[in-house]
């Protein structure tokens, strides 16, 4: 029985010299970069802060370096984040150069973004070509999810840009068996744990894997390769989590989301195995939301990546990736060792099932925009697997799978924008005749691929013209929609519709700003205006969004939402009688959430009691009372709340409060005065 093997070089050939480069590719890699500089910028700053959460821990760390180094909520250093700070210093440095606005916030993750997509393209291009690598690029691009996160103030920007520095990185080591790359590899490994923790150490073993099969050195040196590796991690990663350790508790933050004050309990806890296994509680965390997965992922499984929670954002061309990694290692299973296209794919693929298979099977909080660290492995796939059966292409079993490809993509793409069925209906049945189209003629094309006849190379290039329109029709579509639309709150998802959910909470009688334009749902208001009513409802003291809001317990007012908006009279007496604070913290109030929103409005310090939901252990009632009596807080305001609980873990600082003071008004909102 005869097999199908694609041409492949075993070990590939150093970068062709300039002058035997296309003439095209410079020019091409160019536009790429402009075009996709464009479509993250473009109207970047309508989404005002963003996600206030991360936006207020920048303000932090431009007024404090200690708040900057730590991930601090506040200038005062009471608590930080629940996400190791890496993420947190990049726009830290900016605000601290050009000013700390929407921009200075903003532009850092844009910017991560076309960084993210330059390198994709230079990692593909090594073996497979610029073609091959500015497909890549192109589809990482236009991603939703990646337009939706290098548009915002989230940690993924930058460990997405990080984990494909890499895969770069690997495949560097894995051309010469080099010691050197395999360790920067590592390296940037460790700073993506210094960004988001265990998710960063997902592409591990996929990277691992393709070193130890395909290097070009014997066993013995592959596997020492490795251990220094592993080495290179611990160092670039540890170094954080020690000098947290050793530095004195009394003198630094907190570390919010912890359950003893450890950054590494943080990462194996809360924001590991609890994110993995359950048990994570409701904290919702900066990502926003909690209450385990109700709503914002789907239900746990193999179709979670396909299903309505995460479709949209990341799965456009995932079954072709999918085909494309199977397809390929059929074809490679009897290349050599050291083959440089099956050695790619354990790299991709080996990220995108790990990744893929943690994401669909996590029992803890996940949120749709956690997608974003797959965009880049299926990019590389989809322009991989391109270009290899392209070359191929006078193999029928080539065709075929070529043919494969282009189908399943645009019949997924019609499941998609179908529903949404009124959004450009048009859309999704020129995708269906034009990829299907697309796929019988691919299934069809001569045999002689390199034909001197013109109406033979004419016909390829129509053909293959429409199979990359028919691909890219719907993620393109529905990522330009993305970038059309503000997008503030905790957990933001892609579309032609501004929509996000934990967006903020008001205040008892009156709130704070009011975020960017759209609508939020659950407990996140939305909405751009001072009057209207947002979207979602929640009990107690939640409000909606900018404008009437309605709550179980609470009255009207205005609800938090990201940065910009309109403002009450009511909402501004509060904001003047904080601004007109000379203490270290202007107020107390429960929840990260809460206090994050009062300091973007006032660009002063609000201690979060209790962290994200108000359960974490900071400050204590001995430390609130001490910093009272030293007259260090102006102001506690009650009612406040974090994204994903009640805020009750801290009820004993409001009962002291209420019991020692009374309370006064700051137009709609009650206030206690804490200074003589």
């Amino acid at each position: 029985m005869t097999t199908t093997t694609l041409p492949r070089p075993a070990v590939a050939p150093p970068p062709a010299p300039p002058a035997a480069r296309p003439v095209w590719q410079r020019p091409a890699l160019a536009a790429l970069l402009l075009l996709t500089g464009v479509l993250y910028l473009w109207r970047l700053g309508d989404s005002g802060y963003a996600n206030s959460f991360y936006a207020a821990a920048v303000q932090a760390g431009t007024q404090s370096w200690k708040a900057l180094l730590f991930g601090s909520l506040d200038a005062g250093n009471v608590i930080t984040v629940d996400k190791p700070p890496a993420s947190l210093w990049i726009m830290g440095l900016s605000g601290r150069v050009f000013g700390f606005n929407s921009w200075s916030l903003l532009v850092p993750q844009a910017l991560e973004g076309v960084a993210a997509v330059a390198l994709l393209y230079a990692t593909v291009k090594r073996h497979f070509g610029a073609a091959a690598g500015l497909l890549a690029g192109a589809a990482l691009a236009l991603t939703p999810v990646a337009v939706l996160m290098f548009r915002f103030d989230n940690p993924d920007a930058l460990l997405t840009l990080l984990l494909v520095a890499g895969a770069y990185c690997t495949t560097r080591a894995v051309e010469r068996a080099a010691p050197g790359w395999l360790a920067l590899a590592a390296t940037a490994l460790g700073f993506a744990f210094l960004t988001k923790m265990l998710q960063g150490l997902l592409v591990l073993p996929g990277f691992a894997l393709a070193y130890l099969i395909a290097a070009p050195t014997t066993l013995g040196r592959r596997l020492l390769h490795l251990l220094s590796a592993g080495a290179a991690l611990v160092v670039s990663a540890g170094w954080f989590v020690a000098l947290v350790a050793l530095w004195p508790a009394s003198s630094r933050p907190y570390i919010g989301g912890s359950t003893d004050n450890s950054l590494l309990e943080l990462a194996l806890g809360y924001n590991g195995l609890g994110r993995i296994l359950g048990g994570d509680g409701n904290r919702g965390g900066g990502g926003g939301g909690g209450f385990q997965n109700v709503g914002f992922g789907g239900a746990t499984g193999i179709t979670r990546l396909f299903g309505d929670s995460m479709g949209t954002e990341i799965s456009w061309l995932l079954p072709a990736a999918l085909v494309a990694l199977i397809a390929g290692l059929w074809f490679t299973r009897r290349a050599p060792r050291t083959d440089t296209a099956r050695a790619a794919l354990i790299v991709w693929g080996g990220w995108l099932l790990v990744s893929g298979l943690v994401f669909s099977y996590m029992s803890g909080t996940i949120h749709p925009y956690y997608t974003v660290a797959l965009a880049p492995a299926i990019a590389a796939l989809v322009a991989i697997a391109g270009r290899e059966l392209w070359r191929a292409r006078a193999a029928l079993p080539a065709r075929l799978t070529l043919a494969a490809l282009v189908f399943v993509t645009a019949a997924w793409d019609f499941t998609l924008l179908s529903r949404d069925a009124t959004w450009t209906p048009w859309l999704r049945w020129t995708i269906l005749v034009t990829g299907g189209a697309a796929a019988v003629a691919l299934a069809s094309l001569p045999p002689s691929p390199r034909s001197p006849l013109p109406w033979r190379k004419r016909a390829g290039v129509a053909v293959a013209l429409a199979a990359l329109l028919s691909a890219f029709a719907g993620t393109t579509a529905w990522a330009v929609s993305t970038a059309g639309q503000p997008h503030t709150g905790s957990i933001p998802t892609s579309g032609p519709t501004s929509s996000s959910m934990g967006g903020g909470f008001g205040l008892p009688g009156g709130g704070l700003p009011g975020g960017g334009a759209g609508a939020g749902s659950g407990f996140a208001g939305g909405g751009s205006a001072d009057t209207g009513t947002g979207s979602g409802t929640g009990p107690g003291t939640a409000g909606g969004g900018a404008g009437t809001s309605t709550g179980d317990g609470a009255g009207t007012g205005s609800g938090f939402a990201g940065g910009g908006g309109g403002r009450s009279g009511a909402e501004s007496e509060l904001i003047a009688l904080l601004k007109s604070t000379t203490t270290q913290w202007a107020a107390a109030t429960t929840g990260d959430q809460t206090a994050a929103e009062l300091e973007l409005a006032t660009g002063k310090s609000v201690i979060a009691i209790g962290g994200w939901d108000g359960s974490d252990p900071a400050p204590t009632l001995a430390q609130f009372k001490t910093w009272v009596s030293e007259g260090r807080i102006a102001y506690y305001v009650p009612g406040g709340r974090g994204g994903g609980g009640i805020g009750g873990g801290n009820s004993d600082i409001a009962s002291w409060v209420a019991a020692n003071y009374t309370a006064t008004a700051a137009g709609n909102t009650t206030v206690y005065k804490l200074t003589s």
